[in-house]
């Protein structure tokens, strides 16, 4: 199975972004991710074996819990850069929280012989793929654009999610969700 861990989006958030989509989608025919599948990644786990899953949720479950904390979703970018970008997204902006979170999964799945990251954790919502296409016309739009701001919500535990390939793109499930406070119910 392909697995990761990330955020959800509430679904107040999440109706906001796709008000933003639609007004995106046309401006530009790219590889748009459908609102459902939005979340922010915390640590992209790849092929995992069935039979490791309870070993995976143990170690996620005994994470230091950093207690919840606000999440902000603003603006837009490119990866992995502005001038010949492959990824377009919008920015998650949070406390030192998320990283370290981020971190700890990092170092915890480590230790079960998950490869670490090596690049910087850059927190974000990929919006589509690009893949040679034009985007002058989204740039323009963007540019247009009056309020940036596309809400902020309490971040309150993290998933564990499977991802399945389908001919329309991925499915993404939640498999476990852990509590980000001490004490707090999955």
């Amino acid at each position: 199975m392909r697995l990761f861990t990330g955020l959800s989006i509430p679904q107040p958030v999440l109706e906001t972004l796709t008000q933003v989509l639609d007004g995106l989608r046309p401006v530009a025919r790219l590889n748009w991710s459908p609102p459902k599948n939005l979340h922010v990644t915390l640590k992209f786990i790849g092929s995992w074996a069935d039979e490791r899953l309870p070993e995976l949720r143990e170690t996620l479950s005994a994470i230091p819990k950093p207690g919840s904390f606000a999440v902000e979703i603003s603006r837009f970018g490119f990866f992995p850069n502005p001038n010949l970008p492959n990824h377009f997204f919008a920015g998650v902006h949070a406390g030192t929280e998320l990283g370290a979170l981020a971190h700890s999964i990092d170092e915890a799945l480590a230790t079960l012989g998950c490869p670490r990251e090596p690049r910087p954790y850059t927190p974000h919502l990929t919006l589509a793929r690009i893949k040679g296409e034009d985007i002058r016309s989204l740039r323009e739009h963007i540019a247009s654009m009056i309020n940036l701001h596309f809400g902020t919500f309490e971040a309150t535990d993290f998933h564990l999610y499977l991802s399945r390939p389908g001919s329309r793109g991925s499915a993404y499930t939640i498999l476990s969700s852990f509590p980000l406070a001490a004490g707090a119910a999955a």
